[in-house]
């Protein structure tokens, strides 16, 4: 595990924030509870396998999971003065979360609006984030003041939805999906999690949702499946998603994941002004 003064890559300079984070990709959800913070750190870590240099921002002010999912809930967040400096994973994953800056993790913060998008404004542009191909950003679940600045304030390239498989949800997950478009944030696909299950004695596949009405996932939100990610009990058990300590096949699931990620981000048009990084 490297610490906060050891982070790879060299100090950026002052001011810089995000300025050399190649691609920005958010990973968002109309409702919480359907493993965002996990499908997160879960593409960030499959990124960082493939050699990728990756950041993840925890934008999830009042209910950040991050740091502990990362195996970092130990760590406190640092500053040079005039800057803040991320946490750096044992996968040199470079880290930031609210959490990093209160007395414990249990320590709630009980914040207004503005202070709330304040935060995750200065998260962009008061780190240093330093040269990273994909900085993964963790949104907070809804579609109010918050996330709008979020996604006005940061140059999403593309952004990622988390789902269960179930029409209540789904009806909710469509506001995200309407509300990226209506911010010029390209949704990627969705991840369908959860919505099958892994016998922890047998190993048998069950499904846990028979249908949306009829409709598949992609059929119900017009967008495609980037991944299908079932529950097991020791993924939904684990305090922390370590990459080297996941099983096998569920890393491959996660690499599938960062595969059609990559190629749905290839296939959103750039504005012509922007120089193809």
């Amino acid at each position: 595990m490297q610490d906060s003064s050891t982070s790879h890559g060299g100090a950026a300079a002052p001011n810089e924030g995000g300025a050399r984070v190649k691609r920005v990709i958010g990973v968002s959800s109309g409702k919480g509870g359907v493993g965002k913070s996990t499908i997160a750190v879960l593409l960030a870590e499959a990124l960082a396998a493939r050699g990728h240099k990756v950041g993840l921002l925890d934008a999830d002010i009042t209910g950040p999971s991050v740091p502990r999912l990362m195996g970092l809930s130990s760590f406190r967040g640092e500053s040079d003065g005039s800057m803040l400096v991320p946490i750096v994973s044992e996968d040199g994953i470079k880290v930031v979360s609210i959490n990093f800056f209160v007395g414990d993790e249990n320590t709630p913060v009980i914040w207004r609006g503005p202070l709330l998008s304040k935060a995750i404004e200065q998260f962009w542009t008061d780190v240093q984030w330093g040269e990273l191909d994909y900085l993964i950003v963790d949104f907070p679940p809804g579609t109010g003041d918050i996330q709008i600045t979020a996604f006005n304030k940061l140059p999403v390239a593309g952004v990622v939805i988390a789902t269960t498989p179930q029409s209540l949800v789904s009806m909710i997950v469509a506001k995200s999906v309407k509300m990226a478009g209506m911010v010029d944030a390209p949704v990627l696909g969705v991840v369908e999690n959860m919505g099958s299950m892994v016998c922890p004695s047998c190993g048998a596949e069950h499904k846990l949702f028979d249908s949306l009405d009829g409709s598949t996932i992609e059929q119900a939100l017009g967008l495609p499946v980037l991944a299908s990610l079932p529950w097991r009990k020791e993924i939904a058990q684990a305090r922390e998603l370590r990459w080297n300590d996941l099983p096998e096949d569920f890393r491959k699931l996660a690499d599938g994941l960062a595969s059609e990620t990559l190629l749905a981000l290839a296939a959103v048009k750039k504005p012509s002004a922007e120089a193809g990084a």
